[in-house]
């Protein structure tokens, strides 16, 4: 047998395209709004700043390795056990830590069509296959995703409300969907934007949750509390996920200002009532300014819109995209999600949100 000549990566970790965040910068642009990667226009709570300035005083320990004050805060404001929860570095952390536990060579994941790109990387990165079920009207499909199972299937993420098309599954679907899989399936409830949603028949997962075994649910506080620079997310899991994942993660994979930080920005509902009344109010507006330009925006419950442009004419979302850096305004190229004639756009300020559609408006020529 002949050895490589220098280190090679295990198989499948060479598939994977590294996942390209949304961009910061217009080069030679005075002033930029940053409308790519669904941060909250509103910023963090002002309490959880203060926390940040009281715990920066000793940097010099070591965080709580279980990051007891950050669950119980999380407990408190849901409503469940400490024990159930299991807070990260990030949520993107939690659906690595999830793979890496439950996956291996010869099993599959599913995700769905336009699902977030990191399911197939952590996917991919636990030697597992990728498997990707259609979608309809940029939905996820229940019926897709279950007949995509086999018996190699091993778990299924699901995004809710989807990135980046800001579309959902009521209740009673995601309960179809959880009824309809292989007990030994996880189910991994992505419900990163839940905070977002007003809708009678929507549910983050909690309940599933509390009623199955194989039920997950992860959370983030990178979009409505405002401390995405502090990676902070959590998962809510039965007993025995909790216990596996604690085995692999890293002993202190939350530090010592996100634990502070969340903590106080979990408890601070104002702040979390306020984003929610200015993305309401700003997504029914840019929703409906944009449709009058002759763009198609998908019906999002999201902090984001996905904007499409119209496959004649020549204004195409490269263009666009091109258009607005030019005037500041940094927009998500969504290509690589099956979308490369559309934009998705973060609801911001109201300067920023009306900037775009005047920017948008002159580039249609409306």
């Amino acid at each position: 047998m002949t050895l490589p000549e220098r280190p090679e990566p295990k198989p499948g970790i060479m598939e994977i395209a590294a996942y390209v965040p949304g961009r910061e910068s217009a080069p030679g642009v005075a002033k930029v709004w940053k409308l790519s990667s669904n941060e909250t226009p509103l910023g963090p709570s002002p309490a959880a700043l203060e926390a940040i300035e009281a715990a920066r005083r000793h940097l010099e320990l070591y965080p709580d390795g279980s990051a007891t004050s950050l669950r119980e805060a999380i407990a408190e404001v849901h409503g469940l056990n400490p024990a159930n929860i299991l807070c990260s570095n990030g949520s993107d952390e939690l659906l690595g830590l999830l793979a890496q536990t439950y996956l291996g060579p010869g099993d599959e994941g599913i995700y769905s069509e336009h699902g977030f790109l990191v399911y197939r990387i952590q996917i991919l990165a636990a030697g597992a296959t990728p498997v990707v079920a259609k979608e309809k009207d940029e939905r996820a499909d229940v019926d897709a995703i279950l007949a995509a199972v086999t018996g190699r299937t091993k778990i299924v993420f699901l995004a809710n409300p989807n990135n980046p098309t800001g579309t959902y599954l009521p209740v009673d679907e995601v309960r179809r969907l959880q009824a309809g899989l292989p007990r030994h399936v996880l189910l991994v409830l992505d419900a990163a934007y839940a905070e977002y949603v007003r809708r009678n028949d929507y549910e983050a997962g909690i309940e599933l949750v509390s009623s199955s075994n194989n039920v997950v649910m992860t959370r983030t506080f990178s979009k409505i509390y405002g401390l995405a620079g502090l990676r902070i997310g959590w998962m809510y899991a039965p007993a025995h996920v909790i216990d596996a994942v604690n085995r692999v993660r890293g002993p202190f994979n939350v530090n010592a200002l996100a634990i502070a930080a969340g903590a106080t920005a979990i408890r601070d509902r104002a702040h979390v009532e306020r984003a929610v009344a200015h993305n309401e109010t700003w997504r029914e507006w840019l929703t409906r300014e944009l449709g009058k330009l002759g763009l198609r925006v998908t019906p999002s419950i999201g902090n984001f819109l996905l904007i499409h442009f119209p496959p004649e004419g020549g204004k195409t979302a490269e263009a666009a995209d091109s258009f607005l850096t030019a005037r500041g305004y940094i927009l998500r190229r969504v290509s690589s999600y099956g979308f490369p004639n559309a934009l998705r756009m973060t609801v911001g300020l109201e300067e920023a949100n009306r900037g775009v559609v005047a920017a948008l408006s002159e580039f249609m020529g409306a």
